[in-house]
C-alpha cells in the first residue's frame, strides 16, 4: 500500500462519516414536517419489521402534516401504531384511506434539546474523522518502519492527511452550524 493509497482511503472514509452525519442530523425533526422524520419507522408486515415507505406512499399535505397513504388498507392501523410507538412525539389519526401525521410545534426548550442533540452527533463524527486520521498515521508509519518510504515521504504524507482530516471537521462544524440554524428558527 502506497502513501497516495493510505490518503485516498482514509478521504473516502471521511466522507462516508460526513454522508452518515448528515443522514443522522436529517432524522432530527426542525419545525416543518419532511417525509425523513419516519425513515426509521418500522411497521410489522405479515410479521417482518418492513421500513414505513416499503408499506405506503409518503407525502407533505402542508407545512406541519404529513401524509400516510397505506399500499393495502388493512395496514391502516399497524402503520398508525408503528409512528405512535416510534417515541417521535407525532401522534398520527387515520382520514380515510389516509393517515394524517401532523407535527407539533417545536417549543424553546424542545429546540435547545434538538440543538444538544446536534451537536452530539457532530462531536460523534468528529470522533470517527480523528479515528480515521489515527489509522492513517498507524499506516504511514508502519511503512516507515518497514521501510518502504522515507521519514520525509511519510511526514509529508501525515502532514496531508491532518489537512484531510482539519477539512472534515470544519465541514462538520459548517452543517451542524447549519442544521442549528434550522431548528431554532421559529
Amino acid at each position: 500500500m502506497s502513501t497516495a493509497d493510505i490518503k485516498k482511503n482514509a478521504q473516502d472514509k471521511m466522507a462516508k462519516s460526513l454522508d452518515t452525519l448528515k443522514s443522522d442530523l436529517a432524522k432530527v425533526r426542525t419545525g416543518r414536517a419532511h417525509v425523513g422524520i419516519l425513515d426509521h419507522v418500522t411497521v410489522d408486515y405479515y410479521g417482518n419489521p418492513t421500513a414505513i415507505n416499503q408499506v405506503a406512499n409518503l407525502t407533505l399535505i402542508d407545512a406541519r402534516t404529513i401524509g400516510v397513504t397505506p399500499f393495502e388498507k388493512k395496514m391502516g392501523a399497524a402503520i398508525e401504531k408503528a409512528i405512535r410507538d416510534a417515541d417521535l412525539g407525532l401522534n398520527p389519526s387515520a382520514q380515510g384511506d389516509t393517515i394524517r401525521v401532523p407535527t407539533p410545534a417545536l417549543t424553546e426548550e424542545r429546540r435547545k434539546e434538538m440543538v444538544k442533540l446536534c451537536k452530539g452527533e457532530a462531536e460523534d463524527a468528529k470522533i470517527a474523522v480523528r479515528n480515521i486520521r489515527r489509522d492513517a498515521n498507524e499506516q504511514l508509519k508502519k511503512l516507515t518502519k518497514d521501510k518502504a518510504i522515507s521519514e520525509d515521504e511519510e511526514r509529508r504524507a501525515s502532514d496531508d492527511v491532518q489537512k484531510l482530516t482539519d477539512k472534515a471537521i470544519a465541514d462538520i462544524d459548517k452543517i451542524v452550524a447549519e442544521k442549528e440554524k434550522e431548528v431554532l428558527t421559529v
